[in-house]
């Protein structure tokens, strides 16, 4: 399946450089991988990296 510019679940492995994010918006803590992280729960950019 091909995504463009769309977030999607990932199960990342131990051996991915996950960052840990924490979202402006709702307070969400989660990690994220590569360059445009959005918040899971509510889907904002506005995040911060921990």
């Amino acid at each position: 399946m091909c995504t463009c510019g769309e977030s999607y679940d990932v199960d990342a492995d131990e051996d991915l450089p996950t960052k840990d994010y924490i979202c402006n918006e709702c307070e969400n803590k989660f990690k994220g991988l590569g360059k445009n992280v959005k918040c899971p729960s509510c889907k904002s950019k506005n995040v911060t990296e921990k």
